[in-house]
């Protein structure tokens, strides 16, 4: 039926959780929906029953999604060694070691594998969530990007931009991320989202206007500072989490998945994404 992927001003802006929102939003709408992240960097990781290796977020999108994790989910996940080196996770298996600057230059052999499974991953399901990494504004990394605008060309995906307002600067970095986009890579951004937000969003009405009017891309939500008791793979967290540390209940875990949904029900134009998805709700 269609893709869409989320991807974000910086990281930890909140593009995993509003992938998992999504994919439980689907699911509970009735679709067949699958997540989708074709790299991860992280020093965790969730082993599937058959003993692959892959990313937390895409494993806890697999459950919002109500499907087994898979390695198609995440098809290289880069486990940190050092600060220039990483142990590079093909399809759930350890393959290689290396450092920063060997793994850019290889990584572009990669792309016709990504582009296989992305598409087997596209013809099972009817909805794949597609989930970018850092920022698609990182000009020193675009050349044979994978993750951010190559993967939504490979996937010819619409894009939503995720910002975090709670860090400060939400607009400047919603406006820098795409102007420092090429023109074709703007055209695909549809919705702009400022994540993490306090307070009384009329104080906020005259800047969300400013900012369509400049970009002329519609901010489509903004999702209110909420505390759940999912996993966070980054470093970058925002409060202490007890799942962090210990195990979660099946029971937890889906009241928390189901909270997630509301919270982007209530807050974000629902209509609009499945617009894009070329559906009508």
């Amino acid at each position: 039926m269609g893709n869409i992927m989320i991807q974000g001003t910086t990281s930890s802006a909140g593009k995993s959780l509003v992938c998992t929102g999504l994919c439980r939003i689907f699911k509970e709408d009735g679709y067949r929906v699958y997540p989708f992240k074709s790299q991860n960097m992280s020093s965790k990781y969730f082993t599937t029953k058959e003993g692959f290796k892959i990313s937390t977020a895409q494993a806890l999108q697999a459950k919002a999604a109500g499907v087994s994790p898979h390695p198609n989910m995440n098809p290289i996940l880069l486990q940190p060694t050092s600060e220039k080196g990483s142990h590079v996770i093909i399809q759930g298996k350890h393959e290689y070691t290396m450092e920063a600057v060997e793994y850019f230059n290889f990584k572009n052999t990669l792309k016709p594998m990504i582009t296989d499974v992305f598409r087997t991953v596209e013809e099972e399901n009817e909805i794949v969530v597609i989930e970018g990494a850092g920022s698609p504004a990182e000009i020193n990394l675009k050349q044979n990007d994978i993750v951010n605008m190559g993967m939504a060309e490979i996937a010819d995906a619409p894009v939503l931009l995720v910002a975090d307002i709670d860090r400060g600067g939400v607009f400047a970095s919603l406006y820098g991320t795409v102007m420092l986009l090429e023109e074709c890579e703007r055209r695909r951004i549809k919705g702009l989202i400022i994540n993490k937000f306090r307070g009384d969003k009329t104080l906020l009405d005259p800047g969300i206007t400013m900012i369509e009017e400049i970009l002329n891309i519609p901010v489509i939500g903004t999702i209110p500072f909420t505390q759940l008791e999912l996993v966070d793979e980054d470093s970058l967290i925002d409060y202490e989490k007890k799942c962090n540390i210990s195990p979660q209940t099946e029971e937890e875990m889906e009241k928390e998945l189901n909270k997630l949904a509301k919270v982007l029900r209530e807050n974000m134009d629902i209509d609009f994404v499945y617009s894009l998805l070329g559906v009508k709700k």
